[in-house]
């Protein structure tokens, strides 16, 4: 039996950052991107260009290898000719491969909000998908608001929904914007929109979790003819989130139900690589993953001492849906550590580095990670500190340079001006082949002043590290009260554009920080020298 392919549309750099709290760099938006492009996602939003400078910097290039890069917009205004509107001329000036233009299909937001004739709203979403058919793009088009739409004057809804579909979409994504729609509502208004004559090959679902069921709603669109689901990494955005592809791709991959009907550009290899891309992703946002995530979580296949873990010990299945290592996940209840030891190889394996189940330092490294995770350390967020650890316990790294000590102070003063200043110094003594060298360097705070100490003078490693740059800098709490343990993760980046994660943990931030910083050179050296796999984030 041929299965139907459903395609992924996650918009985690666009709907995704309307989460509270949530605000994305342009530097951000590209290593997310990047682990979103790598994992497999046919579409990528990347966000409005024309509407801020972070998303009109970001479509200066494309930002995807393999996917299909998506700028999102407004159709053109009534009144004003497509080639006349600005909004559209942003579009259609981004260096994407798609255009998704947001249209009204509910004729009391076209009053409302759009102040036009439902006609003339009609007239907007014909002649901007055409434009963007015309420039050589693929055309889809969110109809807003579209189950509120239908449920109020089905007529017109339809009438939107194929007035895009007739002008050339190649997709019509039916949007549950208010998130109040329930799935038996949604398989009868798409059944609807089939009848009425735009093609379920055609057809997208855009839903809202403020009752919970965006994936419910999603499933539901699909069962119905859906072909296209959008929702974003770990269910961000506005109020409650989105539709969470995190939770829907494992369940269409793995549950009987739909893998026999349908299948994705995620395949098994693929989906190993879950687990991680979404504490990954929590680890870039700064917050800790969701414990009890369906699939993800670390609660996830956890199972507490008594009756179900003696069951699952007897038998996994007899507690556990699926398989935690089909989604790269860890079972917490086990005779042995054969599960995880499975877990570690894959993960070692996905960085070059081969090591048998039955080497001893493999039971080292599953030990020291443990022990430091348990700590704070999170090696799922920090790629380049996990390959370095690795490849200290299993095989060897260079001694290229030994910091015998550093020292960084703040002081806070009045300058000549009378001003009030906070200034920062750090002095460093490095030892390279014998030769001890001291550098002293001032910068904006603490953290700062001992990177640009650190990297002031390397001796003969120095060119090596010009163009190594420090892309990011977080800290977080782990703890309460001023003892609190400190975790520090930083990106680094260099003039390939490989990006790279390293981690520091101590009750001291600049401790942690020097940790993290240590990492992230040293592993720059072994990556020129292509001692260490597969780099983490090209």
């Amino acid at each position: 039996m041929t299965r139907e392919r459903i395609y992924l549309f996650d918009t985690t750099l666009r709907d995704g950052q309307q989460t509270p709290g949530i605000d994305f760099s342009v530097e951000d938006k590209i290593a997310i991107a990047g682990l979103l492009d790598q994992f497999g996602m046919d579409y990528i939003e990347g966000g409005y260009p024309g509407a801020n400078p972070t998303d009109t910097e970001f479509f200066g290039r494309k930002r995807t290898q393999k996917a299909t890069f998506v700028a999102f917009g407004m159709t053109k205004r009534a009144g004003v000719s497509a080639s006349n509107d600005p909004g559209l001329a942003a579009l259609l000036a981004a260096k994407s491969d798609a255009i998704c233009l947001v249209a009204k299909s509910w004729d009391y937001h076209v009053e409302v909000a759009l102040g036009c004739t439902n006609e003339e709203n009609l007239d907007n979403i014909r002649a901007s998908v055409e434009a963007v058919v015309a420039s050589g793009r693929e055309a889809m088009v969110d109809c807003e608001h579209f189950f509120d739409g239908y449920k109020a004057n089905p007529a017109y809804a339809l009438a939107c929904a194929k007035t895009a579909f007739d002008a050339g979409a190649r997709w019509v994504v039916l949007c549950d914007t208010n998130g109040g729609t329930q799935p038996p509502e949604v398989r009868e208004i798409v059944a609807a929109v089939i009848a009425a004559g735009v093609p379920g090959a055609n057809l997208g679902i855009h839903a809202h979790n403020d009752t919970g069921q965006a994936v419910a709603n999603s499933l539901a669109a699909v069962e119905a003819g859906v072909r296209q689901i959008q929702g974003t990494l770990n269910g961000i955005g506005e109020r409650c989130g989105n539709a969470n592809l995190v939770t829907l791709i494992p369940t269409l991959a793995l549950k009987e139900a739909y893998s026999s009907r349908f299948e994705t550009a995620i395949d098994a290899d693929r989906l190993l690589e879950l687990t991680k891309l979404a504490h990954s992703f929590d680890e870039l946002l700064n917050r800790s993953p969701d414990q009890q995530a369906p699939y993800v979580g670390a609660s996830a296949f956890a199972t507490k001492a008594g009756i179900h873990a003696s069951a699952l010990l007897k038998d996994p299945r007899t507690y556990e849906h699926v398989a935690p290592e089909s989604i790269g996940n860890l079972r917490k209840v086990m005779v042995s550590d054969q599960g995880g030891k499975a877990n570690f190889i894959n993960a070692l394996k996905r960085r070059g580095i081969v090591v048998s189940k039955d080497d001893p330092k493999l039971d080292k490294l599953i030990a020291i990670v443990k022990e430091r995770e348990a700590t704070g350390y999170a090696y799922e967020g920090a790629d380049a500190s996990f390959a370095l650890l690795a490849s200290r316990i299993l095989g060897t790294v260079p001694d290229f340079f030994h910091v015998e000590s550093f020292r960084v102070m703040v002081e806070r003063r009045f300058d000549a001006n009378g001003h009030l200043k906070t200034v920062s110094e750090a002095v460093v003594k490095v030892v390279v082949d014998g030769e001890t060298m001291m550098s002293v360097a001032e910068g904006h705070g603490p953290v700062n002043a001992l990177d640009l100490a650190l990297r002031k003078d390397l001796g003969k490693y120095q060119s090596e590290i010009e163009d190594l740059e420090l892309a990011d800098y977080k800290v977080r709490i782990l703890n309460g009260g001023t003892e609190a343990i400190t975790r520090v993760l930083i990106e680094s980046t260099d003039g390939t554009g490989a990006r790279w994660w390293t981690v520091g943990v101590s009750d001291n931030i600049i401790d942690a920080s020097f940790q993290a910083l240590m990492d992230s050179i040293v592993f720059k050296l072994l990556k020129n020298r292509d001692h260490v796999g597969l780099i983490a984030a090209e």
